[in-house]
């Protein structure tokens, strides 16, 4: 293709503009600085995403204290990040109740999915489409509007 030069596609014009870059140096030329690798770098990355699991299995592994099965504690049920108390409806995600499985969990993709499967009760939005995003919102406004918020899910 010429440089300028498009191709239609879809009704759009897309084009690519090719620019001769060999008087630059590429990123083999450049010298790390010191105390610094593209191995490290790649450690580095391994590492962060380690400590987000380990960050993600602890807040998992705190909210699921507060699922009733200590009727001693509080019922805690994550929407979107946010921790309610939902002790006040016991009758609901206390044991034995309709939405047992959401307590001492974020059960944002279940309440968006309307499902009470266990593989929907997790915090994932992702592939969510905009009438179960619609629905996740609703069901936020009826937590904030019943249930304290009483932390927020930090990973």
């Amino acid at each position: 293709m010429e440089k300028g030069k498009g191709v239609m596609v879809g009704g759009r014009r897309w084009g690519v503009d090719f620019t001769d870059n060999s008087a630059s140096p590429s990123s083999r030329d450049i010298l790390d600085p010191p105390g610094f690798s593209r191995a490290s770098q790649d450690q580095d990355d391994s590492t962060l995403s380690r400590q987000k699991k380990d960050a993600e299995a602890n807040w998992k592994s705190q909210l699921t204290q507060y699922n009733g099965t200590d009727a001693s504690k509080p019922l805690y049920v994550a929407v979107k990040g946010r921790i309610f108390d939902v002790t006040n409806g016991k009758s609901f995600y206390g044991p034995g109740g309709p939405y047992a499985m959401f307590a001492g969990k974020d059960a944002s993709r279940a309440l968006a999915k309307m499902s009470k499967n266990d593989e929907d009760v997790t915090p994932s939005l992702d592939g969510l489409s905009d009438k179960e995003i619609g629905v996740l919102n609703d069901w936020e406004k009826k937590f904030e509007a019943k249930y304290p918020v009483v932390g927020r899910v930090v990973s």
